[in-house]
Formats: C-alpha cells, sequence, structure tokens
C-alpha cells in the first residue's frame, strides 16, 4: 500500500491509496420528505440517486413513493410534488427495496447527510435491509474545500463552482445531480492543489 502527505484545510493528512474504494466511485443519493424527522412520523416521498464511475455518472434511480400520508401544503409547494401524484405512486417499501438492490456496496453521499442517512436509515429499517458502505456528507467536506464560498448550500456551491443548472432545486434526482457534480469539483480541486490522484474515499469520508 502506497501512502502520501498533504495539507488539507492546514492540516497534515496521511492518506493510503485505496483503489478499490475511491472518492470517484459512489452512489449519491437525495430524499424528498413529508418533513423533518422519521423520528416524528415523517416518511420518504421521493429518493433520487446517481452512481458516480471513476468520476461519470453512469446510471440514475429516481421515484417518487406513497408515503401513506397526505403531505402538507407548505411541501407541496417546496418541492414539487403533489398529493395527487402521489396517490399513484408505488408504496415506500417497494420503491426502497429495489433502492437497496441499486445502492449494492457502494459507499455513499448526500449535501446534509445526517438528513438523508436519517430517512435512508428508517425507511430501510422499515423493510428489514442494510448497506454495506460507508456515508460523506459534501456540505461538510465543501466547508474544507471551497472555504471562501458565501454559504454551503447546494445552490450556492452550484453557483461558485459555475455549474450549468436550470435552478429547479428540491426534486430528488435533479439534486443528486448537482450534488455528483459539486463533489466532483471538490475532487478536481483537491488535485490541483495537492496533485494528489485516485483520492480514497477515507480520506473525504466527512461522516454526517
Amino acid at each position: 500500500m502506497l501512502t502520501s502527505q498533504f495539507l488539507l484545510a492546514d492540516n497534515l493528512i496521511e492518506i493510503g491509496e485505496y483503489l478499490s474504494m475511491k472518492a470517484n466511485s459512489l452512489v449519491i443519493l437525495d430524499f424528498e420528505t413529508t418533513g423533518l424527522s422519521p423520528d416524528m412520523g415523517d416518511r420518504a416521498i421521493e429518493i433520487g440517486a446517481v452512481r458516480l464511475v471513476d468520476g461519470t455518472v453512469t446510471e440514475g434511480f429516481q421515484s417518487l413513493m406513497n408515503p401513506g400520508q397526505r403531505v402538507s401544503r407548505f411541501i407541496e409547494d417546496y418541492t414539487g410534488i403533489s398529493n395527487e401524484m402521489l396517490a399513484n405512486a408505488e408504496p415506500c417499501a417497494v420503491v426502497m427495496d429495489r433502492f437497496a438492490d441499486f445502492i449494492a456496496d457502494d459507499n455513499l453521499v448526500a449535501h446534509n447527510a445526517s438528513f438523508d442517512k436519517r430517512f435512508l436509515d428508517a425507511e430501510f429499517g422499515r423493510i428489514s435491509r442494510h448497506y454495506a458502505g460507508e456515508f460523506s456528507c459534501s456540505l461538510l467536506l465543501s466547508r474544507r474545500i471551497f472555504q471562501d464560498s458565501h454559504n454551503h448550500k447546494l445552490g450556492e456551491l452550484v453557483r461558485y463552482c459555475n455549474i450549468m443548472n436550470d435552478g429547479e432545486f428540491h426534486r430528488a434526482l435533479y439534486d443528486s445531480e448537482m450534488t455528483a457534480r459539486v463533489w466532483m469539483a471538490m475532487l478536481n480541486s483537491m488535485a490541483d492543489r495537492y496533485q494528489v490522484f485516485d483520492i480514497p474515499f477515507d480520506l473525504v469520508s466527512s461522516r454526517p
């Protein structure tokens, strides 16, 4: 195993080149939900995800899901997902079972990952499914890589990185696609600054 050292956010980091767990090969996901907390009975209403392989999006996953409860007018306005759209959607259990197969053993990334991890854990717990990969938070990593960004919300980071977009945030697949582009911009910035390539996932794993 080869090791090297470099500075990241003024801290000396020692890394190993674990090529089988590269930071540019993983699944990036995003949930839309009925509210903020599964502990308070909130449920997922949409999942979107993209798979990165060597920095390239190779496939995606998107599905609405019926949570078995009506969503509020606020959530309808915020996400653009109406109760009428959800009425004909597959139940959460069916969608999440398919999503578990999609994830396989990949590592996972989300923006503000503590939110998405709570819902993933809760929905998987309902159907006794699990995931083997580790979670990382692109928001936390952005605070280390893009320290001069005005803030670290997804929309602001998309602007900061000059990523083309149509401004239609708060739908799961679109947000996961934008997160993937921001994620790769951060990895590319690290490579440019420190001449470190094949970055291992453990190095950038800001666990929620």
